[in-house]
């Protein structure tokens, strides 16, 4: 037996630029248990309800985090249109479908790029996110940001693409198609990256199941769940199955987002296909018209699946918003993960889950 030692982990580190903090309890190299401390962002996002109306609350509530903004804001949305019985046409429920899948392309291409980084291979990197600034250039076109896109409203969407548009992401995303491949092949079969990925940070489908794992992180142990198969946006009208693996390892949660890349990129052309040609893409509200009820929404984002909670009492201002978003999720099987593994892997089996340290505290 080996002495044992503490040694504190963050909440400044190079895995990620947010604070979390672990205390690693470690016999010589090897981590016996990790313990976290959370809670060093207080931003006070859901308090913000006794200020700002159920309305003005859409560009609170995207503001969650950076990366996955746009469908924070959808999320929300989607729950006050069902507590008010809004049904969003059919061209608004696409184009959120389309935003939703270009929303899963750049962030995983982001995760892909960090993951790359973590273990060395910059110019990798550097690949990865060269892709990532293509899907953000059609943001840009079709939004105007390429953070905050604030095109989501209670009842819809505010803005429309043209055909112009849906052409250009197309070809973007068919560009994009063609690169992932190549780099894939790194990722995925070479032999440098495979001895820092395979074996490594191993999570059974029944321990991912009981720690309550969402997303790829989940997926990649084996776990069949997808929110999007539960019918929100125009995903009833879409042909997909959830990208699963068996291996449970750092590796098989590289391959789960990679494909899914792929499957996020057959969705947007699905979606572009399907698209009616009407005009209309919001329900207009009244000035008088406020939600009255409660409703929870589950919606997949790229890290998994984000719950919100929204209570309403007839008046501008909410009774009570509240959002368990995945990195909140996925954290106790991160915790899992790092039992029994190597000091030199903890950055990757952090990067693993996509941790959102601004998600997870608001």
């Amino acid at each position: 037996m080996g002495k044992q030692s503490t040694v504190p982990f963050g909440p400044q580190h190079p895995v990620l630029p947010e604070p979390v903090h672990l205390d690693l309890v470690m016999e010589d190299e090897k981590i016996l248990k990790a313990i976290p401390s959370i809670g060093f962002v207080h931003r006070g996002l859901e308090s913000l309800i006794e200020k700002k109306d159920f309305s003005e609350m859409v560009y609170v509530v995207e503001r969650t985090c950076g990366i996955c903004s746009y469908m924070h804001g959808m999320g929300y949305c989607e729950a006050v249109e069902n507590i008010m019985g809004l049904e969003v046409p059919r061209r608004g429920r696409f184009l959120r479908t389309i935003w939703c899948e270009m929303s899963r392309v750049h962030s995983h291409l982001l995760w892909l790029g960090l993951l790359a980084d973590a273990f060395g291979f910059e110019s990798l990197f550097y690949q990865a996110w060269r892709m990532r600034e293509k899907i953000l250039d059609c943001f840009e076109m079709t939004t105007g940001g390429r953070v905050i896109f604030s095109v989501n409203t209670v009842g819809g969407v505010l803005k429309d693409m043209e055909p112009e548009h849906i052409k250009i992401i197309l070809e973007t995303i068919d560009w994009i198609e063609k690169e992932l491949k190549v780099i894939r092949k790194t990722f995925l079969f070479d032999a440098t990256v495979e001895s820092r990925l395979k074996g490594i940070g191993v999570l059974t489908k029944e321990e991912a199941h009981d720690l309550g794992c969402v997303g790829p992180f989940g997926r990649a142990s084996g776990l069949k769940v997808d929110t999007r198969k539960r019918g929100y946006a125009a995903y009833p009208e879409i042909d997909f199955e959830p990208v699963t693996s068996l291996a449970g390892d750092s590796y098989a949660r590289c391959e789960v987002r990679i494909n899914e890349v792929f499957q996020a990129i057959d969705i947007i052309r699905q979606a572009a296909a399907k698209i009616p040609d009407e005009k209309e893409i919001n329900v207009p509200i009244k000035p008088t018209q406020n939600p009255d009820g409660e409703f929870f929404m589950r919606v997949e984002q790229p890290r998994g699946e984000a719950c919100y909670y929204v209570k309403a009492n007839g008046s501008k201002l909410l009774d009570r918003l509240r959002i368990r978003t995945p990195t909140f999720a996925n954290l106790p099987g991160m915790l899992k993960t790092l039992e029994g593994a190597d000091y030199a892997d903890v950055p990757i089996l952090i990067l693993t889950i996509d941790p959102c340290i601004s998600c997870t505290e608001r």
